[in-house]
């Protein structure tokens, strides 16, 4: 079918031009005002910390009542012995505006009873009394209060999901909106029970805390939860938040739908105000993200415990919202009460040993111990030097090609010094144990198989394919996957699947599909900062495309069992990362017969820093993709090739390009000029006015692409 006549049967893709993008691609600066003055000495930071408890309220939950309501009443109720200690139930009773909040809490209280005590609260969900347990035999005190979210239930804690409900109503005038927000405030209400004055110590039999040795904590929405209560109630101390997500932890700049990860429009109604999904596809137009969340935190101790897997905090945008937050703790000069751990596996569980490291954290945030648990000393995954890489290349390694030399030449300078003998990145030092097992079948559709393979230089990966399209004995064409930036789960779709994944997809409609995770993605996260080490002079791109060529290279050669492959039918499939890779690979490879990039790139040479895409440097420094690259930061017409010469290179193949019209990622316009400057004859484009996604509508037309070129 030729080009136009596909294009003519699309329908509801609109041409339009999209409204001039705003916004930046880096976090807001959490030492900048709202009218750009800096924050220049501690003596401001109150003022700042003010301006940014008003934009978290507007942005996210609403506002919280001005006032916090008086307590009239306690109540004791049953108490028993318990492991380790004993426990107490007791009745709070508020009185609000409208009406009285009545609430229960059950305080953990250890055998040896110090006095004071260190406190820490948590929510009673079933996975973290195990938390409680371990801190009372540590000797703590410990307030399970009434956080459980809105759509669970602790039969052992009845009622304790709706008291945020009655909170809301008691407080009409209010704009809060979000479940965890107001969770938080009852944690701060349950303080002001547990450190009220000492002269209510006799009248409401009080237990005596220590108010400097105060703590919460929190897994996943009840990390959340836990942070929203230390950033507005600073009589808590230490806060651990155990992979806590968006917005908190992981700014949605970089959870966008393009990292296949939580996005703006994923956040139940319950936790966060309506508007907050008008940011979608314009995440960088937030005027806050969870740096400035954190940054309400300081110089108080806060530890965000996360998972090289986790599928709701991917460490790429945990790292960017770490070290953004980190000079609100410099200036305060309590660098080191802000600290980022990582542990092994998926989001979860939660193990005795995670338990242990944490309630160690807290042991040294509240002064019961001197040193720092070393299982917390700071290792980042994501802290490419650009500077020190500069240093370490030579003067002639630098110096890129003459631009009438060929298009060849110039992108193999472009992706370093291609090392020649063993590629295999050493074992040894990548911890098994810090390697998530495959398990990502959840979407599987009945019929189809999930092969695992291995290529090239010990790449792991799967063939997707339908029983019934294999049995046949007809070669199956055959379609790369390329993922895009999901640094947790690499080539598998995580929040916004509709319908089911795109490799079984395509597998259902009769290819079959070569999926496996990128270099630094997925279970191969570790290998990024390793390969940094072992070739430095090589690029990540340079060994993504590689991998490519290794997979081509696989489908010639290869002979599986009750499996044909059609070894003259391989075309590469990538959507953003993977459309970038994609491309360049095509341009190498002339065994790719046909190319899909789904928002896969902006040109170079016109992406400077003004733009808000953020430019260039994503590349070179903030991925670490392209290091040679940033050579070129505001020279950018210098640079030696951009992607019109890779779309005339690889004509006349077959090529799709669809570049969404809203993309805060690329520049609309330009992406556009570009591909109307190429004479590629095979080249189908389409400008879909719609954000940057690549769901069921978007995979349906690349599946009914593939079928009908």
């Amino acid at each position: 079918m030729k080009p136009h006549m596909f294009f003519l049967l699309l329908n509801g893709w609109l041409h339009t031009l999209p409204a001039q993008q705003e916004g930046s691609a880096s976090l807001p600066d959490v030492l900048t005002f709202q009218d750009g003055r800096p924050v220049q000495s501690a003596k401001a930071w109150p003022a700042r910390r003010a301006e940014l408890a008003n934009l978290w309220q507007d942005t996210y939950t609403g506002r919280f009542p001005e006032k916090p309501p008086k307590l009239v009443n306690v109540s004791p109720g049953k108490v028993y012995s318990a492991r380790f200690g004993t426990k107490s139930h007791i009745t709070l009773t508020f009185a609000a505006p409208q009406q009285e909040i009545q609430f229960e809490i059950r305080l953990w209280k250890p055998t040896h009873d110090v006095r004071p005590q260190p406190l820490i609260l948590t929510q009673p969900r079933h996975y973290q009394l195990a938390w409680a347990e371990a801190a009372v035999r540590r000797g703590y005190t410990v307030c399970l209060y009434p956080g459980v979210d809105y759509n669970h239930r602790e039969a052992s804690f009845p009622g304790y999901e709706s008291v945020w409900r009655q909170a809301k109503d008691a407080y009409p005038e209010a704009t809060w909106q979000s479940s965890l927000a107001i969770g938080a405030w009852l944690a701060s209400r349950s303080l002001d029970y547990l450190l009220g004055k000492q002269e209510q110590v006799a009248k409401w039999q009080r237990v005596l805390i220590d108010s400097s040795q105060v703590g919460i904590i929190g897994h996943s929405r009840y990390a959340k939860q836990s942070l929203y209560a230390a950033a507005f109630d600073e009589r808590i101390k230490a806060v651990v938040a155990r992979s806590s997500g968006s917005p908190t932890a992981a700014g949605y700049r970089f959870t966008g739908r393009h990292t296949f990860m939580e996005t703006v429009r994923d956040s139940p109604k319950e936790w966060a105000k309506a508007s907050l999904k008008d940011y979608f596809g314009k995440e960088n137009a937030l005027p806050i993200e969870g740096n400035g969340l954190l940054a309400m935190i300081a110089p108080r101790a806060c530890l965000l415990h996360t998972a090289y897997q986790d599928g709701s905090d991917p460490t790429f945008a945990v790292e960017r919202t770490y070290r953004a937050t980190k000079p609100a703790y410099k200036l305060l000069g309590a660098e080191d009460r802000l600290a980022l751990q990582y542990r092994a596996g998926n989001h979860n569980p939660i193990t005795e040993e995670h338990i242990q490291d944490n309630l160690d954290w807290f042991d040294w945030a509240l002064g019961r111990r001197s040193n720092k648990p070393e299982a917390a000393q700071e290792t980042l995954l994501h802290a490419f030097d650009w500077q020190t890489w500069k240093r370490t290349q030579s003067p002639k390694s630098l110096k890129p090609p003459a631009p009438t030399g060929s298009l060849a030449d110039r992108l193999h300078w472009m992706l370093g010094d291609h090392p020649q003998g063993n590629l295999k990145l050493p074992q040894d030092d990548l911890p098994t144990s810090q390697v998530a097992e495959w398990s990502r079948d959840r979407w599987k559709p009945k019929g189809v198989v999930r092969r695992p393979i291995q290529f090239g230089d010990d790449v792991h990966g799967n063939l997707m394919y339908s029983q019934k399209a294999a049995a046949v004995g007809t070669p199956l064409p055959v379609v790369i996957w390329l993922h895009p930036f999901n640094y947790s789960h690499g080539y598998n779709e995580g929040y916004g699947v509709e319908g089911t994944t795109i490799y079984y997809r395509l597998a259902e409609a009769g290819f079959a599909v070569l999926c496996y995770d990128q270099l630094g993605f997925g279970d191969r996260l570790l290998e990024g900062p390793l390969f940094d080490k072992i070739f430095p002079r090589w690029s990540r791109m340079g060994r993504m495309i590689h991998d490519v060529h290794c997979a081509v290279d696989f489908i010639a050669n290869t002979e599986l069992k009750g499996l044909n492959l059609d070894s003259r039918s391989v075309t590469v499939l990538g959507y953003s990362l993977g459309g970038m890779v994609g491309l360049h690979a095509a341009a190498l490879d002339d065994r790719i017969v046909k190319i899909v990039s789904v928002a896969g790139f902006t040109p170079m040479r016109t992406d400077t820093t003004d733009k808000a895409s953020g430019g260039i440097r994503r590349w070179s420094h903030w991925h670490a993709l392209l290091p040679r690259l940033g050579l070129f930061h505001q020279s950018e017409s210098r640079i030696p090739y951009d992607y019109h010469d890779l779309l005339e290179a690889i004509a006349p193949r077959k090529t799709l390009i669809i570049a969404p019209a809203i993309d805060w990622h690329t520049s609309y316009t330009d992406v556009r000029a570009c591909i109307e400057r190429s004479s590629h004859p095979a080249l189908t484009s389409h400008y879909p006015n719609a954000s940057n996604q690549f769901q069921s509508t978007e995979q349906q037309l690349v599946s009914a692409w593939l079928k009908n070129m």
